[in-house]
This record gives structure tokens, sequence and C-alpha cells, in this order.
């Protein structure tokens, strides 16, 4: 139900408009000044979706009061009311953001229709905050049977509203996998809100759920809305759930039964709509066994669970990854994208990647910024990536010695020129060679100087 705020110096405007306004199902607060209203909103438990606010008030007008809400961070639609208007007046309200100016004595029609489209405005602009500052694209790369499973199973589960537990290793991806399901459900236009448990200290963690209100403990200078009020309409994520303690596991238990909770300081109550889809890299079920995780909160957030794979149960989808990343990556910084040896390609694929997909992103973007080549082999990859005595990787790629021969050398040379400015004589002198001798092996190895 929207909220509304009227600000006017005269008691039966007040009492007329707050009247009507609760016909049509809107919440009304009402001021007798700029002050008063200023007041009120700092001490409000809820969020005002717009203001009525009359030009002529004491003390602060009502562009003063305008000026001061934006200053103060409030960004609601104002919509300013005046029985004396001018050009200069409406002027001014327009540059510090009023949604419109109306006269008095007011038209309700009028005032109803630019009430309804200043809140639709003002939500439209909110949630497009919102995806804005969300990934552009949400795509999950891997055709593997493993993938593909959890593919179908996303499918299948995001245009429902049933809880989701995503379980997996640490930079598996189940973040993703968060994503793609509300991307998928029929929230999609709403808020993606998501909370990393693990990340927040236990003595804050209440009030980034639930918020908070001013002065409730020290350094709340402000109200401030949790993840569950951020969420409202659309899906919270709460990543790494079995890090929250059993305190705070009975509140969110609670808040999931009710869908509604008390801001930490707080008396009103805060009615939401949510979607809760929670992840976590531990076992539940031995975290209940050692008493670390409430078993009555596991049940209600495994009415889904998925399992995402980590990166080694699904080889196949590794080089198809690690193009993906590197073409995004030469896209945001203005390189070419690389490509492998099939030398290197091994390499990828042999290794066990502890670190999953979250490891081979950062190895993507590491090799995009750092290297000079365009076709990287097995001995380009970061050292962790071939091991210490993978013969296989660094041997294998030869079909006979007079290969790896010249391989060697085009190499040494390559590095002998480069150390030496591509100067063919101080080169030659470095490599005890007669200067006609390294142009010959340079024009058989066709190694050229750059341009």
């Amino acid at each position: 139900m929207p909220r509304v705020m009227i600000c006017d110096d005269e008691p039966s405007i007040r009492k007329t408009l707050a009247e009507i306004l609760e016909d049509e199902n809107y919440q009304v607060e009402t001021a007798d000044s700029g002050e008063s209203l200023v007041s009120q909103l700092r001490r409000s438990e809820s969020r005002i979706d717009a203001i009525l606010l009359d030009v002529w008030l004491p003390g602060m007008d009502g562009v003063e009061t305008l000026a001061k809400l934006r200053e103060l961070g409030y960004h609601m639609p104002v919509i300013v009311i005046s029985g004396h208007a001018s050009l200069d007046f409406a002027v001014k309200a327009t540059k510090l953001g009023a949604f419109d100016f109306l006269e008095k004595p007011l038209n309700l029609d009028r005032v109803m229709v630019t009430l309804a489209n200043a809140i639709k405005h003002f939500k439209l602009e909110r949630r497009q905050a919102v995806l804005e500052a969300q990934l552009p694209t949400v795509e999950m790369v891997g055709e593997s049977p493993a993938m593909r499973t959890l593919k179908e199973d996303i499918a299948l589960a995001a245009p429902s509203d049933g809880r989701v537990l995503i379980l997996g290793e640490s930079g598996s991806g189940k973040e993703l996998a968060a994503r793609m399901i509300h991307a998928s459900s029929h929230r999609a236009r709403e808020p993606f809100i998501e909370m990393n448990c693990a990340a927040i200290p236990e003595e804050l963690i209440e009030s980034e759920l639930f918020g908070h209100m001013k002065g409730s403990f020290t350094n709340a200078n402000e109200n401030k809305p949790g993840k569950f009020e951020q969420a409202d309409g659309g899906t919270l994520f709460l990543d790494e759930i079995a890090d929250m303690s059993l305190n705070t596991q009975a509140k969110v238990l609670r808040a999931l039964q009710e869908q509604r909770f008390q801001r930490v300081g707080g008396t009103n109550i805060v009615q939401v709509d949510v979607r809760v889809i929670s992840a976590t890299n531990k076992d539940l079920e031995e975290e209940i066994e050692a008493g670390r995780f409430r078993e009555d909160l596991y049940y209600r957030l495994s009415v889904i669970p998925l399992r995402v794979p980590p990166l080694r149960e699904r080889p196949e989808d590794i080089l198809a990854l690690a193009h993906y990343f590197i073409e995004g990556f030469a896209r945001a910084y203005g390189r070419r994208p690389i490509g492998f040896t099939s030398a290197a390609e091994r390499a990828l694929c042999a290794y066990r990647w502890p670190g999953n997909v979250r490891e081979l992103r950062n190895i993507a973007e590491r090799l995009v910024i750092m290297s000079r080549k365009e076709t990287l082999d097995a001995v380009d990859l970061p050292r962790q990536l071939i091991g210490k005595s993978n013969d296989e990787i660094w041997f294998g790629k030869y079909d006979s010695l007079r290969e790896a021969r010249d391989d060697f050398e085009r190499k040494y040379i390559e590095y002998s020129l480069h150390q030496n400015g591509w100067n063919i004589t101080k080169t030659a002198e470095a490599l005890k060679l007669e200067r006609s001798n390294l142009h010959k092996k340079m024009k058989q190895l066709e190694i050229q100087a750059p341009s």
C-alpha cells in the first residue's frame, strides 16, 4: 500500500486530502510545516512514496523544504501545490526536482492522476537503479552432463516461489545459479539483493538483515532499511548461510515463517514479500549434528536443494569457460583475445582447479593483462597450472627431436634479441655466433624483428 505525506499549514486541506487518499487505499501521514515534515521523515520507520507539499508554509517555505529534502538524500517524488502560483516558484521547484506543480483550488481528479503517476515513476526509478547495479548478463557456461542437469533443475525451480538451498564449493558458481533462478522467475523485474553472511560481524548482521532505527546503537545515525526490506517483491540471496549464529538463525526462521519483522530499535511491523535463496559450502547435516545449525531452519531453506558441481567434475567445460572469460576481459581491456596451443589446452584440462570457476576467471584476467603473445603455450601459463615435473606438458607437444631443438633455439634467440634491444651485432656477440650465422638462424626459424 503506497504511503503519502501531506504537508500543508491549513488543517481543512490536510483533513480533506487525507480522507480522499485513504478511501483510495493510500496510507497517509500529515505535517503542518516544512520543519515538521523533515522531522517526521527522519523518525519514520516506513518508506514514504510521495509528498504533497504546499509552497506557502510557516518557517521554511515549500521550496526551502524541498531543497532540504534533497540535501538529506530523500528522492521520493514531491508534488508542489500552491494557492498563489507563480512562474518563479514553479521554476525553482522544477530545478529542485519537483515532479509536478498544482494550483489551488485543487482539482481532485488531477491530484489522484498526478499522484499515481508520481509513485509509478518513483518505483520504476528505484527498480532501474537496482537492476543497473547488478550484472548486465546472467549466463551459465558449460554443456557437460553435470551442468545440463543443473540448468534443467534451475528451469524447473525458477518459476515457483519455493525457497532454494544451493550447495557447492567456494568459487563454483553458487551466486550465478541464484541469479539465474531470479532472472527466470516472475520476480525478474524486481530487486535481487545479496548478502554474504560470513563477511558481516555478528553484532551487525541483524541490522543488515532487518534494518535499524536512528539511535538504536552506536553509529546508527539514520534510519536504515535492511536486506529483507530492500528485497521486497524480489529475491534475497543469503550466501554462506551456515556462518550465521544460532541467535540470528532463530530470527531469520521467524521472518521466513511470517514474512514480517521489526527493525532493530523499531516498534512497527514491516511486512514483506520476499523469495529467499540461500547457499553454503558446508555440509549442513554435519553442522546440525554438531549443534551449529538449526534443523528447523534447514528444512525451511531447503524446499528445493540444488548442487553446483566443482570444476574438476566437469572438465569438458574448462576450455569453454576459459575462452568465455578471455573474450570478456579482452573486450573490457581493449586487447585482442588470446588463444592456446594444444599443450596449453591439455595443461588447463589436467589441472584440478581447487579454486573452481573463480580461480579460472582470475587466471584468465591475468593472462589477458600480462601476456605479450596472441597464442599461449603451456610454458606461458601460471606455474601452478603446469606443475613442477609434468613432462607430458613440457615435451609431449613435440613430434621429433628436431622440432624440440628448433623451438628451444627460437625461444632462446628471441629472448637474447629482446635483451639486446634487437641489435643484431650485440646479440650475435652474446650468443657467440657470427653475425651472418645469426641472420641465417633467424631466417630459418622465421624470427622477425618487431615493427
